[in-house]
């Protein structure tokens, strides 16, 4: 159990944000973009019912590419029934890319809730169109058919990206008002510039845009509870709103549970308990339909 020192926020509580990596069991695939170590599926299992997480989104990652055989290992020995919901990662530029979605949804009938996109670099780079699974042109015309596919399969897009994206994200959104955007780490605000960030913010007008609160870090200059991006997420809350807003990393362990509990009362200490409830579960249940 919990030590008596960690004070579990009342009420539901879901992390819309967790890798788990199991590499000998599953290897990375041939294009992964880095090789973490190991958080396993066992292990986070344990720790997950003694911090009393109600449920999670699996975020598949980038060491796996778009071989979500871990994913599914993942379902099929959760810590109780449709405890975990995931994220799926294919090529948004690959013409087969529709087609996949809807084998992998139909496989796991509830669970992938959203087609996660990477968009990290420049604008002024050249878009990828082949390796790793990141930086696509997000004005390719096929981009738009897995976007508008994904929405057809009930799922969301997920975005993980750097805020000058945050105009071409809007241009898609737009033109896809009924397919829910999911906006991660909070824009990864500090590798923008304050105009850019304001672009993000727009997307708050749009009302089928989430922002996640998380990877506060890299919008920050101090080390945890990172007080220096108060301001920040200040903004942000206030331009989504209490009920637009969800949070993700909790951890793996409970050394990283207690820190991700002290960040998220250290930053959203101005809402109300009744709107911090919101963001610690009850809009990802909602939305991710638990």
């Amino acid at each position: 159990m919990l030590a008596a020192a960690v004070t579990r926020p009342k009420g539901t509580l879901i992390d819309t944000h967790i890798h788990l990596f199991d590499s000998q069991r599953f290897p990375y695939h041939a294009s992964a973009v880095y090789n973490p170590a190991p958080t396993p599926l066992e292990a986070y299992n344990r720790f997950v019912k003694e911090a009393g997480i109600d449920h999670t989104i699996i975020v598949h990652p980038e060491p796996y590419q778009d071989d979500h055989r871990y994913l599914e290992y993942c379902f099929a020995n959760e810590p109780k029934p449709g405890f975990f919901r995931g994220t799926c990662l294919y090529d948004p530029i690959d013409p087969a890319t529709p087609a996949r979605m809807a084998e992998l949804t139909k496989r796991n009938p509830g669970r992938i809730v959203a087609l996660r996109i990477h968009e990290n670099q420049p604008l002024s780079a050249k878009p990828t169109t082949s390796g790793a699974i990141r930086d696509r042109d997000l004005r390719d015309p096929q981009l738009k058919k897995a976007w508008e596919a994904a929405g057809k399969l009930g799922m969301a897009i997920q975005m993980h990206f750097i805020p000058c994206w945050g105009p071409q994200i809007g241009e898609l959104a737009a033109a896809f008002p009924q397919v829910p955007v999911i906006l991660d780490h909070l824009a990864r605000a500090g590798q923008g510039t304050p105009a850019e960030y304001d672009g993000v913010l727009k997307l708050a007008k749009l009302p089928r845009v989430y922002m996640k609160f998380s990877g506060v870090r890299y919008s920050s200059k101090q080390e945890h509870p990172h007080r220096d991006a108060l301001p920040l997420v200040r903004r942000t809350a206030d331009a989504f709103g209490p009920d637009r807003m969800l949070w993700g990393g909790l951890g793996h362990n409970r050394a990283d549970f207690d820190k991700a509990i002290e960040l998220f009362e250290t930053q959203f200490a101005f809402l109300k308990e009744e709107d911090r409830a919101k963001i610690r579960g009850l809009n990802a249940a909602k939305l991710f339909r638990f």
